[in-house]
């Protein structure tokens, strides 16, 4: 663990020996959602998840479609589960903002704007099958795309366009084919409401 001041990181490498790979930090939290040090993103995700930052973002085109996207059958928790547009994790000293529209590019090789906060006090804590934990507060945002869609097959094996108010009745019927978290966010957001 690192020092909540550090500068957004992208320390060495993860063996002796081996080439550098950047590691992605996420910023740990305590329970008032403090900053208290950051962990590498690639091991904080466990049967013990300490509490950390996220955010989550619902792409929404112009003519009021929501994009929604399955994860990759190949992720660690919740495979291949229908979710949101993406989510991610600001790095140390990163504007949210700023981490969507990096992760937007990096998970769905997009372009997003006119990013707003539909639901800032989202918190949640929900366990996989496999029993890895996700314990967030993950700010909930809306964004406008503004360019073709090209997931990262390792972050998304399909994506879908659908109206909200289509979301919203699938959610509430079959929740169990949707991540948690997006189970908890539709109820509490304007989109979904129209």
């Amino acid at each position: 663990m690192s020092s909540p001041s550090e500068p957004p990181a992208t320390a060495g490498s993860r063996a002796a020996g081996s080439p550098s790979v950047p590691t992605e930090l996420v910023v740990l939290l305590d329970d008032d959602a403090n900053p208290i040090g950051t962990a590498d993103k690639a091991t904080v995700h466990t049967t013990d998840t300490p509490l950390h930052l996220a955010f989550s973002c619902h792409v929404v085109d112009d003519e009021g479609h929501v994009l929604l996207t399955r994860r990759a059958l190949d992720k660690r928790t919740w495979p291949g589960i229908w979710t949101n547009s993406f989510c991610g994790h600001p790095g140390p000293g990163e504007d949210p903002v700023e981490a969507i529209v990096r992760r937007a590019e990096q998970e769905l090789g997009t372009r997003v704007d006119s990013i707003e906060p539909a639901v800032p006090d989202f918190r949640y804590r929900a366990v996989d099958d496999s029993g890895i934990v996700e314990n967030e507060i993950c700010p909930v945002f809306t964004a406008r795309i503004r360019a073709e869609v090209n997931p990262r097959a390792d972050e998304v094996c399909a994506h879908h366009w659908a109206r909200p108010a289509d979301v919203r009745t699938s959610v509430d019927a079959t929740p169990f084919a949707f991540s948690p978290w997006l189970v908890a966010q539709v109820p509490r957001m304007e989109l979904y409401s129209r």
